[in-house]
């Protein structure tokens, strides 16, 4: 019954930006954490970054300073904002959540299908 869906992704020049969001949708209670992660053509999928419910996040080193992850609690969103992009950030993105549906249920995970970023140089 839960899903996500990400939107956002395109074809964008060097230097340029991107906002990715992903919604999650069906039964929920509670969201911890949400996560972007990127696989590049031919890599392996690797973590980008995290948003814990709290307010806290965590970076990769190779985005640091350039990408800023949020959420919006009210509306089971997550974003990624993405300055200053390189040619190496180009991959498919996918957004990640940990989700429960009542308050004492097992948490699961699930995965977007994924958007597209190229950057081109």
């Amino acid at each position: 019954q839960v899903q996500l869906v990400e939107s956002g992704g395109g074809l964008v020049q060097a230097g340029g930006s991107l906002r990715l969001s992903c919604a999650a949708s069906g039964r929920i209670f509670s969201i911890n954490p949400m996560a972007w992660y990127r696989q590049p053509p031919g890599k392996q999928r690797e973590l980008v970054a995290t948003a814990f419910r709290g307010g806290s996040t965590n970076y990769a080193d190779s985005v640091k300073g350039r990408f800023t992850i949020s959420r919006d609690n009210a509306k089971n969103m997550v974003y990624l904002q993405m300055n200053s992009l390189k040619p190496e950030d180009t991959a498919v993105y996918y957004c990640n959540a940990n989700i429960r549906a009542t308050v004492s249920g097992p948490w699961m995970g699930y995965w977007g299908q994924g958007t597209q970023v190229t950057v081109s140089s």
